[in-house]
């Protein structure tokens, strides 16, 4: 089942899709396209992954790591389907990251991978936006490339486990302004949802409602205001959302990261 959070009518509801429209609790029928999505879940944390594509660290020229190189998007990154992300003023390099969003079901802890897929609630899209002016050196958590307001785009769905044969087997595509920009499928995730929830799990606490985002496959590329972009993931979906300019009063960001083993003094 697709599930979805949204307002109508200045109403916050809830609903499942069929035939196209979301019903609502009361049986009350709404057409997607006239409501307002909210994200598909509260998560009390978004743990992300980066470099889960061989591809998408060759494209970089950053080294694979060994074990998941894990990252918080903080909860203020968090955007829904139809939503507005906001593009940093004097940003050199902003882009798009389509990637599966594995939804924890209930509470894991210390749980082996012949297990974990018993602790996925279900699945949504979820697009992990960067700066990556401030994303060079694997060897640090990315927060200020990634970290920025609106960098979280999830949704627009809550799909059901049960409604993904094979979560390992999906593809993935990234449109901008209609054009196709990135195409890869879950086949190639060096980490897979077991392995992540075994290794997470074993030093935290995954609560219900976790999301953790896959990573994403090589081709990236530079979006700017005015840009919209369209993310899907096979029987997920589509998360659409568009760009505009920081306003005028921000001051522009300066500066980069350090290279991949430089060491700036810190």
């Amino acid at each position: 089942m697709k599930y979805a959070r949204f307002i109508a009518g200045g109403r916050s509801l809830s609903g499942h899709l069929h035939d196209g429209n979301l019903i609502d609790a009361a049986g009350v029928a709404h057409d997607p396209t006239q409501v307002q999505f909210r994200l598909p879940v509260d998560p009390p944390k978004v743990i992300a992954l980066a470099l889960n594509f061989n591809d998408h660290a060759g494209e970089l020229g950053l080294t694979q790591p060994k074990e998941p190189a894990l990252f918080w998007k903080p909860n203020t990154t968090l955007l829904p389907h139809g939503g507005t992300v906001i593009y940093p003023r004097g940003a050199q390099f902003m882009h798009y990251e389509v990637e599966l969003g594995v939804i924890i079901g209930r509470d894991a802890r210390r749980v082996k991978a012949k297990d974990a897929m018993d602790y996925v609630g279900g699945y949504t899209i979820g697009n992990d936006l960067v700066v990556r002016d401030y994303v060079t050196n694997t060897f640090r958590p990315p927060m200020r490339g990634k970290g920025w307001d609106t960098f979280g785009p999830l949704g627009p769905y809550y799909v059901t486990a049960d409604e993904i044969n094979d979560p390992h087997d999906l593809s993935l595509r990234a449109y901008v302004n209609g054009e196709l920009r990135q195409e890869g499928s879950t086949r190639d995730m060096i980490f897979g949802i077991p392995e992540l929830i075994e290794h997470i799990s074993r030093f935290m606490t995954l609560q219900k409602d976790d999301v953790i985002l896959t990573g994403t496959p090589k081709g990236i590329s530079h979006v700017h205001p005015g840009d919209v972009m369209r993310l899907e993931v096979e029987g997920l979906g589509e998360l659409v959302n568009d760009i505009q300019e920081e306003d005028e009063g921000a001051e522009p960001i300066t500066g980069q990261e350090s290279k991949e083993g430089e060491w700036d003094g810190r």
